[in-house]
């Protein structure tokens, strides 16, 4: 046994390496080569890996929700500013008229387009063919271009009558009126 001790110290601790020291074999066995050493494999997901995995997914997951609700309310904040935009031109819109409305020129002027007149003027209305007033845009014909429209006499629409009846237009196959329409002279069409 004493032999044991010796060649133990003397080799130096078992499987323990220091700064400096090569690994030596010990007595009696020789060194394995590192290629012929059993390569144990190791399993492709380790349960650290799962977790980092299921961390990362959940990051993602609420990341991404929390992108979604910045974006929406980002097109709802734009959505508003327009709004904003919008309501301060009609605002603005608005203020430009009140101001137009304290022009006493303006006042008379609108007041004039509703037909009022000043106190000591006379107001006069121009009708058409119908009796309706004519409205502002429209235009009044030159009198000499319009004529004189001279209504035919009553017998010369009754001579009329009278010369078609003598005359009845020839048979084209067409079947007779069944009602008379106002706006003809009376002759089939």
């Amino acid at each position: 046994m004493a032999d044991r001790r010796t060649s133990s110290r003397a080799s130096g601790p078992r499987g323990r390496t220091g700064p400096g020291r090569p690994a030596r074999p010990t007595a009696g066995r020789p060194a394995r080569p590192a290629a012929a050493a059993p390569v144990r494999r190791r399993p492709r997901l380790t349960s650290r890996a799962t977790v980092l995995v299921v961390v990362l997914a959940v990051l993602v997951v609420s990341y991404a929700s929390s992108a979604r609700a910045y974006l929406q309310q980002r097109s709802e904040l734009d959505a508003l500013r327009a709004e904003i935009d919008q309501r301060e031109s009609a605002i603005a819109d608005l203020e430009r008229e009140m101001r137009r409305w304290q022009d006493p020129a303006f006042v008379q002027q609108e007041a004039r387009e509703l037909g009022y007149v000043m106190p000591g003027e006379t107001s006069y209305v121009v009708l058409d063919e119908d009796g309706e007033p004519l409205e502002a845009s429209s235009e009044l014909a030159d009198p000499d271009e319009v004529g004189d429209q001279e209504e035919p006499a009553f017998w010369e629409d009754a001579w009329a009558s009278v010369v078609l009846a003598g005359r009845p237009p020839a048979d084209d196959g067409t079947p007779p009126l069944t009602e008379i329409d106002p706006g003809t002279d009376g002759a089939p069409e």
